[in-house]
């Protein structure tokens, strides 16, 4: 129980400094003292649920993401049915070339719970410095997978501005393989504008060298579907 808390701890610290909240201000909006507050980031106090609860409002966080690695995420189970590739399944990553910075940025995606048939909420985390501490990156979306015959899609919204809406979708993930392609499109805030990219979806982290670099760059090939189609496919 105690590594829970002490677990729990950090996320609070974690979400708390990523907020640049001190812990004077996130103690008086759930009216707890600095003390008890500065005692549940230590994991010296073991958190109710309404406590909890008061702390995730209060960091405009989902409940599920303070809790630790194995105790929120729930497992995609499909009975041997769609999708082969996501199931068994309660967290995968996914890979994207930009191009502004000249950078790989990796996402890491929980699956949170089960809300409906085929369909499960999901927390994705965008660009972070490690696995480990993948929780502290620049952008996380909360939202749904969604699973049909031929196509799964990922409805997101940006955590920490609403108005950013994006979309994942990956084909046949009724066929199982290591990796699946898939395109995700949404607004981009560095400058303003709609885009699509290319996004690689894997079951395990993948080995970001000059190979996989250019998997993810637009190719010569994607060029000519491009022009062909005058549409920005991922194949």
């Amino acid at each position: 129980m105690s590594e829970i808390a002490t677990e729990m701890g950090k996320r609070i610290r974690t979400f708390r400094r990523m907020r640049n909240m001190s812990i004077e201000e996130l103690a008086g909006i759930i009216c707890k003292s600095k003390a008890s507050v500065s005692k549940y980031e230590r994991g010296d106090i073991i958190l109710d649920i309404v406590t909890l609860y008061d702390i995730a409002e209060a960091l405009k966080i989902h409940v599920e993401q303070l809790l630790p690695s194995g105790t929120e995420r729930t497992i995609i189970s499909t009975n041997g049915k769609k999708p082969a590739f996501f199931n068994g399944v309660s967290q995968f990553y996914s890979y994207l070339f930009d191009g502004r910075l000249n950078q790989i940025i990796r996402c890491v995606f929980d699956v949170l719970s089960e809300s409906e048939d085929s369909k499960y909420k999901i927390m994705m985390y965008m660009n972070f410095k490690d696995y480990k501490n993948y929780q502290n990156c620049e952008n996380t979306y909360w939202g749904y997978i969604e699973h049909y015959d031929a196509l799964t899609n990922i409805l997101m919204r940006n955590q920490d501005t609403p108005m950013e809406h994006v979309t994942a979708s990956i084909l046949a993930s009724f066929l199982d393989s290591d990796t699946k392609w898939g395109l995700f499109f949404g607004i981009s805030s560095r400058p303003m504008m709609p885009i699509s990219v290319k996004m690689l979806f894997s079951k395990r982290p993948l080995k970001e060298d000059e190979a996989l670099i250019k998997q993810l760059k637009i190719s010569r090939e994607d060029i000519r579907l491009l022009k062909l189609y005058n549409m920005l496919s991922a194949t």
